[in-house]
């Protein structure tokens, strides 16, 4: 039986405060639409709220699953904060060790972390969404976006938004190893689509992945008899890492659009679609 659409909690909040959905405009909840609009992460500004710092149309808000959309007049500490949000993108060049979780339990530290270490002083009151998820150990290429739809696009199976890897592995594979990556190989989750694979050099595979399973890669190589010692990602889309290990940098809309394939961009400011 098919599951139920989750409704979205602004939506279940504005229902309980027996509020009118505004038609016409993006809604959101009110914790996480400062965080998008840069005004401050999602966890600063539950706490700003909660403590009465955050106004709504002239009234205090105290609760972060407020229903708000881009006509709501907010004023954090007495200030007037737009909720206008542009999409905003950044390429991270992950170090190994750390986790793209919300935490680490071993302590070592977390991509978030890291990114908010080399964060420019304008891009720090943005929340930032990792898309889609790297090993502890494996390196590269990690995007962050304060655009959840940026992350549904680019993580999809249907979007196909192309990955390219480098992995040393155990032994030599042979052209018949390649081979079976490129047609396809089948895991314990079902067949793999083709996979784009070319020996680099002795023990040192490329792998171009157009989709995104846990651990993907290394039970690809291992399935074929060649288990991964490290792994790299070195591109998505057409966007190739070029900045060095543990720093970031923006994208530009063009990246955005054309890199990724992302074309959900806003129209800037005085002027019109196309």
């Amino acid at each position: 039986m098919a599951r139920k659409p989750k409704t979205p909690r602004w939506l279940e909040a504005a229902r309980r405060r027996q509020e009118p959905v505004p038609e016409g405009s993006r809604s959101d909840w009110l914790a996480r639409a400062l965080g998008r609009a840069g005004v401050m992460p999602r966890a600063d500004a539950e706490q700003a709220i909660r403590e009465g710092r955050v106004e709504v149309d002239g009234r205090v808000e105290r609760e972060p699953f407020a229903p708000v959309h881009a006509g709501s007049v907010v004023r954090v500490d007495g200030t007037l904060r737009s909720l206008e949000a542009r999409t905003l993108a950044l390429m991270f060049h992950k170090p190994a060790g750390v986790v793209v979780h919300g935490s680490d339990p071993e302590g070592i530290g977390t991509v978030f972390e890291r990114l908010r270490l080399v964060l420019p002083p304008e891009l720090r009151g943005y929340e930032w969404y990792a898309v889609g998820r790297l090993d502890r150990d494996t390196t590269g290429l990690l995007l962050f976006t304060n655009e959840e739809r940026l992350v549904a696009h680019a993580t999809s199976p249907e979007t196909h938004v192309p990955k390219r890897y480098v992995a040393d592995v155990e032994g030599r594979p042979s052209e018949a190893a390649l081979q079976r990556l490129r047609e396809g190989v089948v895991l314990d989750d079902g067949p793999t689509r083709p996979a784009g694979a070319r020996l680099l050099a002795p023990g040192r595979v490329e792998l171009v992945l157009t989709e995104g399973r846990h651990h993907q890669v290394k039970r690809m190589l291992a399935a074929v008899g060649h288990p991964v010692r490290t792994l790299h990602r070195e591109a998505v889309g057409t966007l190739v890492l070029d900045v060095p290990e543990g720093t970031c940098r923006p994208l530009t809309d063009a990246e955005i659009q054309q890199g990724l394939g992302f074309r959900d961009l806003p129209s800037p400011p005085g002027r019109g679609p196309g």
